[in-house]
């Protein structure tokens, strides 16, 4: 019994759990929001790292929170990180006319799929 509870004890901080971080960057006309929702990347990798862009000329604002907020026009559902083997979500939030160009970067370079939520808000006010 002490031995599983050693081992469970050594791979705790490889557990990865439910952790979003919402993005707001501002600048030169510029005004987008984002979540990433975390699906294997490691904690300490997501929270300082992937959450944590640097962009020029742009105010940048990070919130976490356990999952993404609703109100996204569109996810791009169990994305690749580019040139790694981690998967997380990505909620986007705004103007849903961009979904044009972000549905083909997600299923073609990120090997994701596409849900469109704007459709389905729709479908629900009417």
């Amino acid at each position: 019994m002490y031995r599983l509870f050693a081992c469970l004890a050594l791979l705790a901080p490889l557990y990865v759990h439910a952790e979003a971080c919402l993005i707001h960057s501002k600048g030169k006309g510029i005004d987008v929001k984002v979540c990433q929702q975390n699906r294997s990347i490691p904690a300490n990798l997501f929270h300082d790292g992937f959450c944590r862009p640097q962009l020029a000329d742009q105010k940048v604002e990070v919130t976490f929170a356990e999952q993404c907020p609703s109100g996204e026009f569109g996810v791009c559902q169990n994305a690749q990180v580019q040139g790694m083997p981690y998967r997380q979500d990505i909620h986007y939030y705004g103007i849903a006319s961009d979904a044009r160009f972000l549905q083909p970067f997600c299923e073609q370079q990120s090997q994701g799929q596409w849900i469109d939520k704007s459709a389905k808000h729709k479908a629900e006010l009417q």
